[in-house]
């Protein structure tokens, strides 16, 4: 079974510029065609079935709500055979290639080309036959190797290799098919004038072979091909019938690397504590950039192995930073390259990832900047001493993302200023040094910040938010300034963020005017305290040039306004010290593997509560916040949504529905901020 949805370019490594600065040099697009084209070559989801009676079926889900799905069932071939092992791989022009056997080594294994298209409300598929072998003209095999239990293609977009298992009772083998190019000489009889005596034709070739002392139960191959040499330097894995595991080089199938489920788990331990005598590996398979491999036996228990996709006794520094990079332009998740980091590596990564994406141009990084923050956090959580530096980064992330939905309501009065919005304006205004709010207001236009005030009142808690995180930067200001210099990122260094905070009070400010409701909300010791205009003040101070903004020493003036803030405004709490039970924490640097868990059941050693540093005078509420709206939910809210990964929680529907809110919902309704995928959580009375 496989299916297809809206796979456009595979993105590769160029080997020959792989120290190259630029994202568009290092990495290589390659166009893919989607397999199905709907309207305006839109790709169509669905899925591609292969019976054993020898029939294809493509089943595609429709927008349409009174034909939601299309389907069409087709023979793969003139004839049908009986099938017992396939595998199906992606063509760039948007065909499928499929590999069967019948299970017999004397029968050939067999390829096709399958074309899916769409036709008004129709679903046609198109089968071709394409060049088959025999296992037997390969190497020689005795008569004991009598069924194919599995076919592989190396690379799940790469039809020029593919991966045989052959049985027998006592034992195995595994062979690499290449295509290749091969000239054929011509009888005389047949040679036109205009042609050579030789035509080159395309058959398989055997390559290589590797034979296993115990049957063969599961394979499992790279799913991606990070660089683009040809063959593609992938790994294929093996699972044998005596428990053992072995992880084979593609290019020769040389053994790499070896386990076994009977082997001793510590060596303290004996083997027949475990009595794994009598279990067996059903199936395998990699993650999809090859770092962590997933087996499960027939017992039901799941196995976690880190593989090492380089090849050397540990993860380098640069092959990190590259796959993280990778990660970055493709989109694809970073978690398992998280598994396989050393602690001692995580700061350093962090540092290079950085340098190497400042050197990017401006419009790559204004593309890729939500990933970017989001790996950056990631990595910074596996550290005990990383706690405060990602909390600081998701803020940053959300400042980003705030902002970006603010400026995105404001509209320009006059539309013949294309060149110049409200937002340019107001980023202009903001770096001049001006520490009233309501000066800054008179070099604006305020029609230019006009918003329906339904719309201004449903973005209320995101306000609130801006106002809090304001607050609590400046009372931390002190505090922080007495602590030891330490690496990575700090929020109140940062002036872009905190000058992209100034405009976002200027937007406030104006906002408040047309609707007073949509201000924040402040518990102060005075009620004549202007806390907006209070906050813009402080943060320019904080952000007037006067040298490096790494280097530059904080106003004592300064210093002294912000020890008053928590004796003048009731501070709220900004960030939760979430207590997560997973592996990928700054506990996995501390655990003696292997780890035995149990499904249902959090295992104590896991867990790891971060320690961000308080502030002081900060109010502790003890509810669950909302991470993406910012909304109270109570002490024990009965049903949200959980992010997998961090923790966070988020209400599942929001009763405020505007334009605005609708698409500040949508940029989470994915995944969390983290990166992490969401899961519904109840809670039990």
């Amino acid at each position: 079974m496989g299916k297809r949805g809206n796979v456009l370019f595979q993105t590769g490594l160029v080997t020959e510029k792989k120290d190259s600065i630029h994202y568009s040099e290092k990495f290589n697009h390659l166009p893919f065609v989607p397999s199905v084209r709907q309207f305006g070559g839109r790709a169509a989801e669905g899925v591609l079935v292969v019976s054993t009676t020898g029939m294809v079926g493509a089943v595609m889900i429709t927008k349409d709500f009174q034909n939601p799905i299309c389907s069409s069932t087709e023979s793969l071939g003139s004839t049908r055979h009986r099938i017992t092992a396939v595998d199906l791989c992606y063509g760039k022009n948007g065909h499928i290639l499929v590999a069967i056997s019948s299970g017999n080594i004397c029968l050939p294994i067999r390829c096709y080309r399958v074309l899916v298209r769409k036709n008004d409300d129709k679903c046609t598929i198109t089968s071709q036959a394409l060049p088959s072998f025999f296992l037997q003209d390969g190497t020689p095999k005795d008569n004991t190797y009598t069924s194919v239990t599995h076919l592989k293609f190396v690379v799940r977009e790469d039809a020029d290799s593919l991966v045989i298992a052959v049985n027998s009772d006592s034992g195995g083998i595994v062979e690499v098919w290449e295509l290749r190019e091969k000239s054929q000489p011509v009888h005389k009889l047949f040679q036109p004038k205009t042609l050579e005596p030789f035509k080159t034709v395309v058959v398989w070739q055997h390559q290589s072979q590797y034979r296993c002392q115990s049957p063969i139960t599961a394979i499992a191959t790279t799913k991606l091909s990070i660089v683009t040499t040809l063959p593609p330097p992938s790994y294929v894995v093996v699972a044998l019938a005596d428990s053992s595991i072995h992880c084979l080089s593609r290019d020769c199938l040389k053994e790499v690397a070896y386990s076994s489920l009977n082997m001793a788990w510590r060596s303290e331990e004996p083997n027949n504590k475990y009595f794994r005598n009598s279990v067996s590996i059903t199936n395998i398979d990699l993650s999809w950039l090859g770092c962590v491999l997933l087996a499960c036996d027939t017992r039901g228990n799941l196995y976690a192995y880190k593989l090492l996709p380089d090849g050397g006794p540990s993860l380098t520094l640069s092959y990190a930073c590259t796959l993280l990079e990778y990660c970055l332009v493709t989109g694809l998740d970073w978690l398992d390259i998280l598994l396989c980091l050393r602690s001692s590596m995580i700061e350093p990564l962090c540092e290079r990832l950085d340098v190497s994406f400042n050197r990017q141009l401006q419009p790559i990084q204004q593309y890729h900047y939500i990933q970017f923050l989001c790996i950056k956090i990631s990595l910074y959580r596996m550290l005990v001493s990383g706690q405060s530096k990602a909390a600081d980064l998701s803020s940053l992330l959300m400042i980003h993302s705030v902002a970006t939905a603010f400026k995105s309501l404001l509209r320009p009065s006059d539309l013949i200023s294309h060149d110049k919005g409200p937002a340019e304006s107001l980023a202009a205004v903001i770096n001049d040094a001006i520490t009233d709010v309501d000066k800054v207001l008179l070099h604006l236009d305020p029609k230019e910040f006009t918003v329906e005030p339904s719309t201004l009142q449903s973005l209320q808690q995101l306000i609130q938010w801006v106002a809090d995180l304001a607050l609590n930067l400046l009372a931390r200001l002190p505090e922080q300034r007495l602590q030891m210099k330490s690496g990575g990122y700090e929020l109140l260094k940062d002036h872009k963020a905190l000058n992209t905070l100034r405009e976002l009070l200027v937007i406030i400010r104006i906002w408040g005017l047309l609707r007073p409701s949509c201000l924040p909300v402040f518990l102060r010791s005075a009620d004549n305290l202007d806390v907006l205009a209070l906050l813009f003040r402080l943060l320019s101070k904080l952000v007037q040039p006067n040298g490096d903004a790494q280097t530059q020493q904080v106003d004592d003036g300064l210093i002294d306004d912000c020890c008053l803030l928590p004796n003048q405004i009731m501070i709220p709490q900004l960030h939760q010290g979430n207590s997560i039970t997973a592996i990928a924490t700054p506990v996995l640097f501390y655990q003696n593997f292997p780890l035995q868990l149990e499904y249902g059941i959090e295992p104590e050693q896991l867990l790891f509560v971060p320690e961000l540093n308080p502030v002081e005078g900060c109010m502790h509420s003890g509810q669950i916040v909302d991470g993406i709206r910012h909304l109270y939910l109570g002490k024990q809210p009965l049903l949200v949504k959980q992010c997998t990964r961090c923790v966070g929680k988020a209400q599942i529907q929001n009763m405020t529905r505007t334009a605005a809110i609708r698409a500040w919902d949508q940029r989470w309704a994915r995944a969390c901020r983290c990166g992490g995928i969401w899961r519904i959580h109840k809670t039990c009375p």
